[in-house]
């Protein structure tokens, strides 16, 4: 009967203040998903540095490592990297062509469950190995994540160009 007492108490005194009990429970709720939702925004971002940094270096293992093992990476004017190897290669093959000197911005990232997708943009400069060249680069990226045994990863990434080649 004592274990009672208390919540009963609290409740009351809840309804008499005027608070609807199962509204401060969803508010509750709303807040703790918003939070989640927050951590989660935030080590997606801390992912997309690192991609950013893999294609500033030109590090194809680091690329790699940032997607899942089913990964499909989608550049523009290339065959597509499927699985692990093939993402692999294809890094290798771009990085055998460029040397590339990128920001992102982050333009929207959402987050439902284990899967997630942002929208990003990217400009800089590229160098051209073939003939010494810097020309701007500038991209619009759509990513696709999963998140994998509790980290995300990069799952599908394409990519296309906003400004022309000159």
């Amino acid at each position: 009967m004592k274990q009672l007492i208390a919540p009963v108490l609290i409740l009351g005194m809840m309804v008499l203040n005027g608070q609807d009990p199962s509204r401060q429970t969803d508010q509750i709720h709303t807040k703790k998903t918003e939070i989640m939702q927050k951590q989660e925004k935030l080590k997606i971002e801390e992912l997309l540095m690192n991609y950013e940094k893999a294609l500033n270096t030109s590090d194809a293992k680091l690329a790699q490592s940032l997607y899942t093992k089913d990964g499909i990476f989608m550049p523009t004017e290339a065959p597509s990297g499927i699985g692990s190897e093939g993402i692999l290669r294809s890094y290798e093959y771009v990085f055998s062509q460029i040397q590339l000197s990128i920001a992102f911005t982050i333009e929207e990232i959402v987050v439902e469950g284990n899967m997630a997708f942002a929208v990003t943009s990217s400009k800089g400069m590229v160098k051209i190995h073939a003939n010494g060249m810097e020309v701007p680069e500038a991209n619009r990226e759509l990513f696709v994540f999963e998140k994998v045994e509790g980290d995300w990863k990069i799952a599908r990434y394409m990519f296309n160009k906003t400004e022309p080649a000159k």
